[in-house]
């Protein structure tokens, strides 16, 4: 494969052809405040870390950044010597429309077709590019989702660049982890983290820009712990939520159930692969309301509350320490299928981890 196609395939399409600006994020004032801030005093960092979970906003904020910095109107204010009063950009220049499309020269998203990022990855997309000068703009900026994918190799061949980058290069680290990144990449990193969203707002954005009925609005918002891209796959995905039903049919009968059967149960959900660790994180959700139940036996705090029946059930039959491995246990399910762990293995482990922890 010649360089050049390497390259070109590192652009995808940066807004799905979308205009958007800051104002379309809602719930990063702080995230928001901090990137234009070190903008407008033109005091930017070469290289940032935005950490949150998977939905959180990362990309999004991300790509607005990077088209913000690259608008001609942005930076026919910088070179004037003036201060910018509006950071956003104009989504109407030459600049903004190839960030729109996905085809700006000097805006990269690193892509990689294994598990892992490899140091080749990072060679070939990153530290042999940086070292050509932007061809439009006054940065070159690289984006790198799941930056915790990368292995140390590729870890430590980022690093030579961080520690030494050129004055023109910009570079965003979105993880869902941030201590699978070496400390010393963190040490020259601008940390800037991803917080969830309070349920009223996530409510408000589901009903004002998709226009879901006020009380699935409510449900998606509490059962998404505030993040967003979540709340919109459980209020616009018709089979999630009828997935969700056996999921949840599954948690009310599972101390019931033999352990063959949960086996079989959790699979058939397995079979949508894109979302297991969705429905897993309903399973987590449903042991913390238990857990919850059992300390302050207060149903109002429940995300489950229509399933008090089982919940106070299950929080009868297990100690504060058998819920917590349960949780545990799970959680280490979804880290292991991130890994591309055998899937059969990880649930029929998960549950054991279920079965063994009861009274």
């Amino acid at each position: 494969m010649k360089k050049g196609e390497r390259k070109k395939r590192g652009r995808v399409k940066l807004m799905n052809g979308n205009a958007v600006d800051f104002h379309s994020i809602i719930g990063k004032e702080e995230v928001i405040g901090h990137l234009t801030t070190a903008m407008a005093q033109n005091k930017l960092s070469h290289a940032y870390i935005f950490q949150g979970e998977d939905g959180s906003g990362k990309l999004l904020v991300a790509k607005i950044f990077a088209k913000a910095l690259q608008c001609e109107k942005n930076r026919a204010v910088l070179e004037r010597g003036e201060a910018l009063t509006d950071i956003n950009p104009c989504c109407e220049c030459a600049s903004c429309k190839k960030a729109d499309s996905g085809n700006h020269p000097d805006i990269h998203i690193l892509t990689h077709e294994k598990v892992n990022i490899g140091v080749d990855d990072i060679r070939l997309q990153l530290n042999q590019d940086v070292q050509i000068k932007p061809y439009e703009g006054n940065y070159k900026i690289y984006i790198i989702p799941d930056a915790e994918r990368m292995t140390e190799q590729a870890q430590n061949a980022l690093l030579k660049t961080i520690e030494e980058p050129p004055s023109y290069a910009l570079i965003l680290l979105l993880t869902d982890n941030i201590y699978r990144l070496l400390q010393t990449i963190q040490s020259r990193c601008v940390k800037i983290p991803f917080k969830p969203i309070s349920p009223d707002k996530v409510k408000q954005y589901l009903i004002e820009q998709h226009h879901i009925p006020d009380y699935l609005a409510e449900t998606s918002a509490r059962f998404s712990q505030g993040n967003i891209g979540r709340a919109v796959r459980y209020a616009m995905n018709e089979e999630f939520l009828e997935v969700k039903e056996e999921v949840l049919h599954l948690l009310r009968y599972i101390d019931e159930m033999t352990v063959h059967e949960i086996v079989s149960a959790v699979k058939k959900l397995a079979a949508h692969k894109g979302e297991i660790s969705d429905y897993l994180d309903l399973m987590i959700l449903w042991y913390r309301d238990v857990l919850m139940l059992k300390v302050t036996n207060n149903p109002n705090l429940l995300i489950y509350r229509q399933e008090m029946k089982w919940l106070s059930e299950q929080s009868k039959t297990r100690s504060y320490g058998n819920i917590e491995a349960i949780i545990e246990g799970m959680e280490t399910a979804k880290i292991r299928i991130r890994a591309n762990v055998n899937l059969e293995t990880t649930i029929e482990l998960m549950v054991l981890k279920i079965k063994d922890n009861k009274q």
